[in-house]
């Protein structure tokens, strides 16, 4: 790897933990000449950085990483994340295995290493569109879900929702979520919709507690346009990955596709790893290992 190409490392700055980690991989690996370190919501001040940087190590859980992701998204640079979180899905490493495994990692980016693969997940574009406009006042990109649902606690919305301008429905829910595949086993699951192989390109339309409308989740292709718009009455908001990005006016829209931005993530692991993944990572292994239960007769 030349100097000129930086290492990024980004740390969880709501947990001190990680940047101590962060800071350690940086010593123990003599990288001090080639890496910085920031913490995720730092990294919208970081672009010159960001221009030179050929990887970025997250060290924290699932939500450090997505918001690496939407503000590296168009450097294209790969991630490889060490799990410090809860759950983890993202993340290639633990912490335990990461100072003796991360120089793989390292050295892919600057000779190739055919143990490592470059996985590309879909994200998707936002793009919050004013009555009677064509061009969008706000954009945001987001590699789970896209969210629009009530500014209000304890209210439905209702949402006038089509599909390649085609109109689906109008949803009377607590809120109506755009999923890529990556994002099924995040808030989509908890709705109730399906778990989706993460590389598959695709799109989950899942209503959040639906009154009335479709109750069921779709899914779309992934060049699939979907628009909503709050009904006569009613206030939205958008989230993006978990973060409030805006509060709807009235009559303005959210227009979500495939957005341009492609994240990448460096793995070991084969695709197929994912299901363990699953297993342990969601508690499927604990309850397939519980003994029978006595029959009552």
């Amino acid at each position: 790897m030349s100097y000129t190409e930086k290492i990024a490392f980004v740390h969880n700055s709501q947990v001190p933990e990680t940047e101590k980690v962060a800071r350690g991989l940086i010593m123990s690996l003599n990288l001090q000449n080639r890496a910085w370190i920031c913490s995720a919501g730092e990294l919208q001040v970081k672009s010159a950085d960001l221009e030179t940087t050929s990887l970025v190590v997250v060290v924290g859980g699932d939500g450090t990483i997505l918001r690496t992701i939407r503000a590296i998204s168009s450097y294209n640079a790969p991630v490889v994340g060490i799990n410090m979180g809860k759950v983890g899905f993202m993340a290639e490493l633990s912490p335990r295995e990461a100072l003796e495994r991360l120089p793989e990692f390292i050295d892919f980016i600057s000779r190739g290493n055919e143990k490592i693969r470059v996985e590309q997940r879909m994200m998707l574009e936002a793009n919050i569109i004013p009555a009677g406009q064509n061009e969008p006042r706000l954009s945001v990109h987001a590699l789970n879900d896209v969210t629009v649902g009530t500014s209000t606690v304890s209210r439905l919305i209702e949402l006038n929702t089509s599909v390649n301008h085609v109109h689906l429905t109008n949803y009377r829910a607590d809120a109506v979520i755009v999923s890529t595949a990556t994002g099924s086993t995040g808030y989509a699951l908890s709705a109730g919709g399906p778990i989706v192989f993460p590389e598959a390109q695709m799109m989950i339309l899942q209503p959040v507690a639906a009154h009335t409308g479709l109750r069921d989740g779709l899914i779309l292709a992934p060049d699939s346009v979907v628009e909503l718009e709050a009904s006569k009455g009613y206030q939205a908001s958008v989230s993006a990955d978990g973060f409030v990005d805006s509060q709807l006016e009235p009559g303005e829209r959210v227009a979500i596709r495939k957005s341009p931005y492609t994240a990448r993530f460096l793995r070991a692991h084969q695709p197929d790893f994912f299901y363990t993944a699953l297993n342990m990572r969601l508690g499927l292994a604990y309850r397939s290992q519980r003994p029978p239960e006595e029959p009552d007769f």
